[in-house]
């Protein structure tokens, strides 16, 4: 295993090796000049290192091969101007609409009883959003192991609807707390009428906004060229917004400095036109609706 400053390196691609640390957005090298070095004399073959700056870094700080990361980030100052300030009067609506139909929020402890709560909203369909959903089916250690990472930076939200665990999210912070991930949030899809995903959002606002952590990302904005879908719409009805951060690529070998000049480092999706990602995304939903005619809705 491979480690910089104490965190650890994961690799992506076979031809061309790129490197990147562990839990990005999570995570940050506070001298990325010297973690290059270490690379450049480690035994390990990298073609590529790339690393992110912060969302409060929008400006590129180093010289290395830049290209733009977006973000959905969300700036936070207090919960009561997010809502009144921050998102649209329906989004608003549905967060009380959530608390009049009983569900209710709140930071709650990693222990059994909520890792068992996990596991039954993950078994709840094996499609969700028109693919295969990659949790279900897991047995409950793995589903401990899973939620278990980063555990002295994570904040976990249950949403509860007469006792019963029906969502949550794993909120995690930078080691600095300048910007907070929504690592997951999942509510299970029959209490969808309930606003269960808005009220989970709400209360990460609420405890970002009560730890004074400035800033709450969820993801990309948009993904390649992929159009803008539901799950963007919803992240922007909730307020947040899209940031673009200055991304390295910094080529450490021959093959790398070729990957960089030709495309390669890219994932191959991004090459793909649009209109053809979005019709096969079309054909898979139809073929999910298909063979599992009552996940329709899923």
């Amino acid at each position: 295993m491979l480690e910089l400053n104490g965190k650890e390196v994961r690799f992506r691609g076979g031809l061309i090796r790129l490197a990147h640390i562990d839990g990005e957005g999570y995570q940050f090298l506070e001298d990325p000049e010297a973690a290059v070095e270490t690379l450049r004399k480690s035994r390990t073959r990298v073609d590529v290192f790339t690393f992110v700056q912060r969302l409060s870094e929008t400006a590129p700080k180093f010289s290395y091969p830049t290209e733009y990361d977006n973000f959905a980030a969300l700036p936070v100052s207090t919960y009561d101007h997010w809502m009144a300030k921050q998102i649209d009067f329906k989004t608003r609506n549905k967060v009380r609409k959530a608390a009049k139909n009983g569900v209710l929020t709140q930071e709650v402890a990693y222990d059994d009883a909520f890792v068992e709560g996990i596991s039954r909203i993950y078994n709840e369909s094996p499609v969700r959003q028109g693919m295969r959903f990659w949790h279900y089916g897991k047995d409950i250690e793995a589903v401990r192991k899973i939620n278990g990472t980063f555990p002295d930076q994570s904040i976990y939200i249950g949403a509860f609807l007469e006792g019963n665990l029906i969502g949550f999210v794993k909120l995690v912070t930078d080691e600095n707390r300048g910007q907070a991930g929504l690592m997951q949030i999942l509510s299970m899809m029959h209490h969808r009428d309930k606003a269960t995903t808005n009220a989970l959002v709400a209360q990460a606002v609420r405890s970002c906004a009560e730890r004074g952590i400035p800033y709450l990302w969820y993801a990309n904005f948009t993904y390649g060229k992929k159009e803008e879908d539901s799950l963007a719409e919803f992240k922007r009805h909730n307020g947040f917004q899209r940031r673009d951060i200055p991304r390295y690529y910094v080529p450490l070998t021959m093959a790398g400095r070729i990957a960089l000049r030709f495309g390669l480092h890219r994932n191959m999706l991004s090459w793909v036109p649009a209109p053809m990602t979005a019709t096969y995304r079309k054909v898979r939903s139809l073929w999910y609706a298909r063979k599992l005619p009552h996940l329709k809705n899923a």
